[in-house]
């Protein structure tokens, strides 16, 4: 079961586990928050974490472009 919570978490945007981290919560717990929510409003969740999951790969990508400008 723990290869494919990794594999998910890989392959995956990662934006529960991120969430789950900075607050001390585990992420299956933020997981099964996101999929009742997602249940009750009609899927409007998904706008956001969709823009969560963007604004962490733009973050990762921006951190690496400055690594790269400050190595030269």
């Amino acid at each position: 079961m723990k290869k494919i919570l990794y594999f998910f978490e890989k392959n995956a945007f990662g934006v529960c586990a991120k969430i789950g981290e900075r607050l001390g919560i585990s992420s299956e717990s933020i997981r099964l928050s996101f999929i009742y929510v997602s249940f009750i409003t009609f899927g409007s969740p998904i706008f956001i974490y969709l823009v969560l999951a963007f604004w962490m790969k733009m973050k990762a990508h921006l951190r690496r472009y400055r690594q790269i400008i400050r190595g030269l």
